[in-house]
């Protein structure tokens, strides 16, 4: 270890507790592989599956969301998949802790022919995903429309791969089927994502009108003003000038686009299917306008200003660019990675992707 890491180390505590934590995790998959490995060599295969299954070892796993655990276990076992009662825990576990990737890795394992679902299975799995899940489950949601639309998409993946006829299946206590019931369980959930969804939105359509009427307003009072007799701007033939003038235009059509987008949301019926696709979809798009019409609206202070001072400082382009960067280096640090997360959970959510086990 050089010297500025080991002063770094002890200068900064919690860089050393993040070490030794994942240090120890390390070491625990590297002993749970060779705690595996030495079963596998001195018993016979059965005796270690009937093991497994009827201990809360890889269970236990599941319900906290380890997948590394899961994943050895049915690396070194993958006839463990063939144990129905034990793959049915295992799916309930996985389901009810809303645990993706877990779902994705056992979901690849049944894939293998013969292990299809039958009808309780489907049932235990339909149940899991209508209790509600708590929100600390999904620590990368930025509200609460996204919170549903995770709930939705869990439903969604369950009831595909369930058979048709259970779609219309009554729960046992209340006589309504898996979709009421889950519905039903949600309503306190629903009332938030309405409520944050008109909040976000209100407040970024007023960001957006401002927007607008700052760059209308700079269309018709350019930076050196305009020639008296012919009405064209002092500053036409200057490159600053130009990239002011289009920058300030695009600033204004994706601030109009915004507008309208968000008008939409705000006006829209907020039923619980619009959280899986639409609302999502229009709330990305208009915040995409309306970090567009940001970006365009700096474009055009930046140039504007320079038009102005670089009569004097030739090289007052320098400061302004650096200064400019700085919102777009802040945008970058706090917004940007809840951005491509609803990005991703609306267009290409992990819930659907396959894994791949057999390399």
């Amino acid at each position: 270890m050089g010297k500025s890491a080991y002063l770094m180390l002890h200068a900064v505590p919690f860089i050393k507790r993040i070490g030794e934590a994942k240090l120890r995790h390390k070491c625990s998959l590297e002993f749970a592989n060779l705690a595996l490995a030495e079963m596998k060599s001195r018993r016979k295969t059965h005796e270690i599956v009937e093991f497994l299954s009827t201990s809360d070892i890889v269970l236990d796993a599941a319900s906290c969301g380890i997948s590394e655990i899961v994943n050895l276990c049915l690396k070194h076992f993958p006839e463990l998949m063939w144990e129905r009662n034990f793959t049915e825990r295992l799916m309930k576990e996985v389901v009810k802790g809303r645990h993706v990737e877990l779902f994705r890795l056992v979901n690849a394992h049944k894939r293998i022919p013969k292990l299809s679902e039958d009808v309780y299975t489907n049932c235990a799995l339909m149940e899991a995903v209508v209790a509600m899940s708590p929100s600390c489950e999904y620590p990368n949601v930025s509200g609460a429309a996204f919170l549903m639309q995770r709930e939705l998409q869990w439903y969604m993946v369950v009831e595909d791969r369930s058979s048709p006829s259970l779609k219309s299946l009554k729960l046992l206590e209340d006589e309504k089927t898996y979709w009421e019931g889950f519905v039903d369980k949600r309503q306190d959930l629903l009332k938030e994502a309405k409520q944050w969804m008109k909040d976000t939105s209100s407040s970024c359509s007023l960001v957006a009108t401002l927007i607008i009427t700052v760059a209308f307003a700079a269309a018709f009072t350019v930076p050196g003003g305009n020639d008296n007799n012919t009405g064209i701007p002092i500053f036409f033939k200057k490159s600053s000038f130009m990239a002011f003038a289009v920058a300030d235009a695009l600033a204004l059509f994706s601030s109009l686009n915004a507008t309208l987008i968000f008008l939409a949301i705000l006006t829209s019926r907020y039923a619980i299917e619009d959280f899986l696709h639409s609302l999502p979809k229009k709330f990305i798009l208009g915040l995409t306008f309306l970090f567009l019409s940001l970006a365009f609206m700096l474009v055009a202070f930046s140039a504007a200003l320079t038009i102005v001072l670089s009569e004097r400082w030739k090289w007052i382009y320098i400061p302004i660019t650096l200064l400019a960067i700085f919102p777009v280096v802040s945008f970058t640090i706090l917004q940007l990675p809840l951005y491509v997360e609803m990005v991703e959970s609306t267009l290409w959510p992990r819930l659907y992707r396959p894994m791949k086990i057999w390399k």
